[in-house]
């Protein structure tokens, strides 16, 4: 029954403008009032200079309102990595605000009464990075990684449904601004980036932070399942003749497996995430213990979506490893099968270990001794997969390019994360260390593997996306100022959480604990000058682009996606391509075929651009800022033209559009005139390898 009382609000509301008035405006906030001054400079800056060079109709034509999935790829790729470099300031905060105030005798800054951060300031921080990293950072990059790749790896023209593609990215887009906006105008949520259960109820969370999370989560939530759907139709209908399910490469087994897990598992978060609107805008109470609800409920369904993502954003990881260690061996990949079979594995598992995460609620053993055997089996299968990367590489003609660096790292980092990981799955240990930071450290373990893999698997496929190939000077300097931030700061983590450091402290009251502090404090240093380096490789690069232009297959590579030209062309494959081996590509080089060109070309029917997706997304932002800030009579006029995009659109026929073959045969004689020859690894001229090749000389 509904409780309109505990529906109800603190602060002012009218009709026009809902909650939103002056108050909510942080202009007292010194850091707000500089990120704001920030954005707006870089907005200022932006638009001048798409005005200046009149960019705006290739903006809009290119890429606003394209469905290349290449493209569209791309672009989630920028939302995930600008919302990660937000949550990076915030983990720089955070660790400076621990830094100093550690100690009884530590001064407070800025209104706060130790260290500089207030108490209601860091509550946001630890909200807002956990929530980006997730829902805005890894998610979108993986989704953008397996856009581009997935329809080159199986031989597509596209995606299944480009203009749902399209619709899924920005509605991410959507979500990614909201998360924003909450930035400059009200606040966000305080109850943790799992919005915890009372704290996320209306009487304990009255502000808007609390329906910033809610709509950020049910927005971007769809976006991803809808993405999860297109990846699986593209997997299952439109690879290409002769590519059977035992010949596709390992990244689009593991992106088959991460859609299948995405569609399952964000609906149950969505409906998490619906619940607890209802409790906050209606008065509901299925996780108000007071009123007849429970809020493990709640625990219960976020959890269940919770621990099927941490596979969700780690195998794509794994998929891009397998496909940078077996190229670099000059070897196939050990054990395909297998590693297929643990993937899957793994997948199935992990809708069986969400309760870990409640043992210290005080279960009966044999709900605890379920789940920490089911906690433990995951690690049958990943030992496998680590084994398949050992033995690819054992013997092989190991070359240690940057992204085979990264990758090799990563193989390093994963059996660390799954050691402390079955700590964690022995309920004693857990009692001791669940609320701790070596939980913390262990997570993020986990992600440093995904972040690893996804920079060398970015270096990796740079120049197939982009046709010339990144600085590998600049590469390898940010590789190990990256590496040593990484063991800084979460070796330190471990040996704090083991000595007792509680998670979500902004105030450190044992004087003890202040030089592994500090040791964080110096690795988070480290990990800014990677962050710079990065930057710089990238300028220098594009800088240099004709220096370092790179053929369609510029890392000797095995598969299908490196037999097309770099940059992709927008169809992908002249024609489609005949797969006869596992390894198309190392199967045509052994037989003379490589680089053979078509017989006859024939008509490309490819989708044409549309503006319906951008219109979809613009009345989904309005749609989520009038719910937040309860302004009724926009939402409903959203909620309709919403509607009537999706009515409008199912009327139109007119979506496709014929390149003739022809031009097909004019476009890939002028690529081709233009692409420089591919060279065989030994050959290429990528600065910094100097000393390696006369290494492997000496050798």
């Amino acid at each position: 029954m509904i409780d309109p009382k505990l529906a109800q609000f603190t602060g002012p509301w009218n009709f026009w403008t809902g909650r939103l008035s002056m108050i909510w405006v942080p202009y007292d906030n010194m850091f707000i009032v500089g990120a704001f001054v920030l954005a707006c400079t870089v907005a200022a800056v932006v638009v001048f200079g798409l005005t200046y060079y009149r960019k705006w109709g290739y903006l809009w034509r290119e890429w606003l309102t394209s469905l290349d999935h290449t493209k569209i790829g791309i672009m989630y790729i920028v939302i995930a990595v600008v919302m990660m470099l937000r949550a990076f300031v915030e983990a720089i905060m955070m660790r400076s605000q621990q830094y100093m105030a550690a100690g009884p005798g530590s001064e407070g800054f800025l209104e706060a009464a130790h260290g500089y951060l207030p108490p209601y300031h860091f509550d946001q921080l630890y909200t807002t990075h956990g929530t980006i990293m997730i829902f805005l950072g890894i998610t979108p990059l993986i989704t953008g990684l397996m856009n581009i790749l997935v329809p080159l790896q199986i031989g597509a023209r596209d995606m299944a449904y480009p203009y749902l593609n399209l619709i899924g990215m920005y509605l991410t887009a959507v979500g990614a601004a909201l998360m924003m906006l909450s930035l400059f105008l009200g606040d966000f949520s305080k109850a943790g980036w799992i919005a915890l259960t009372p704290l996320s109820e209306l009487p304990y969370s009255p502000a808007v932070g609390m329906d910033y999370w809610i709509w950020v989560i049910q927005i971007t939530g769809i976006g991803t399942t809808l993405a999860a759907i297109n990846i699986t139709a593209t997997i299952v209908k439109m690879r290409t003749k002769g590519m059977a399910y035992l010949r596709m490469p390992m990244f689009t087994w593991t992106a088959f497996s991460t859609a299948i897990l995405m569609l399952t598992a964000f609906p149950v978060l969505t409906a998490a995430a619906g619940l607890l609107s209802l409790d906050r805008y209606l008065g509901t109470h299925f996780f108000t213990s007071g009123h007849g609800g429970n809020m493990m409920l709640y625990k219960n369904l976020f959890w269940i979506w919770g621990h099927p993502e941490v596979y969700i954003m780690i195998m794509p990881g794994w998929g891009v490893m397998s496909e940078i260690i077996s190229n670099f061996s000059r070897k196939p990949l050990f054990g395909y099968t297998t590693m297929v079979l643990a993937v899957f594995t793994i997948a199935g598992i992990s809708w069986t270990v969400w309760l870990h995460h409640f043992f210290i609620m005080g279960q009966p053993p044999g709900v605890n001794a379920f789940f920490a055997i089911s906690s433990m089996l995951v690690g049958i299968p990943t030992g496998v997969k680590v084994f398949n990367w050992v033995f690819t590489m054992y013997r092989g003609r190991l070359h240690f390019y940057t992204p085979m660096m990264w990758a090799f790292s990563a193989v390093l980092l994963l059996p660390i994360g799954g050691l402390t990981g079955f700590m964690f799955a022995m309920v004693p240990v857990d009692f001791e260390l669940h609320n701790s930071v070596f939980l913390v450290s262990h997570f993020h373990n986990m992600v440093l593997v995904i972040v690893f893999a996804f920079i060398g698997g970015f270096i990796y496929y740079f120049p197939k996306v982009f046709g010339f190939t990144l600085d590998e000077r600049y590469g390898k300097l940010m590789f190990w100022f990256w590496t040593i931030g990484t063991i800084l700061v979460f070796v330190s983590m471990y040996l704090l959480g083991l000595m007792g450091l509680t998670r979500r402290m902004d105030y450190i009251p044992r004087a003890a604990l202040a030089p592994l502090l500090a040791v964080e404090e110096a690795g988070m240093a480290f990990y800014g000058v990677a962050v710079l380096l990065q930057f710089l490789q990238v300028y220098v690069s594009i800088r240099d682009r004709v220096k370092y232009r790179a053929g369609a297959d510029p890392w000797d590579a095995r598969t299908l996606e490196w037999m097309t030209h770099s940059p992709v062309p927008h169809y992908n494959f002249a024609v489609q391509p005949v797969v006869h081996a596992r390894d198309e590509l190392t199967w045509r080089k052994e037989h003379g075929l490589a680089g053979q060109r078509p017989r006859e070309y024939v008509d490309i029917h490819m989708p044409k651009s549309t503006s319906g997706p951008f219109w979809f997304g613009v009345c989904s932002f309005l749609f989520g800022a009038a719910a937040v800030w309860r302004i009724w009579w926009l939402a409903a006029l959203m909620a309709f033209c919403l509607i009537m995009i999706v009515i409008l659109r199912s009327f139109k026929d007119d979506i496709e559009y014929t390149i003739p073959a022809a031009e097909v045969e004019r476009m890939e004689n002028e690529i081709i005139a233009n692409e420089p020859a591919s060279e065989p690894m030994e050959d290429l001229d990528l600065p910094g390898l100097a000393s390696l090749r006369r290494r492997e000389s000496r050798t």
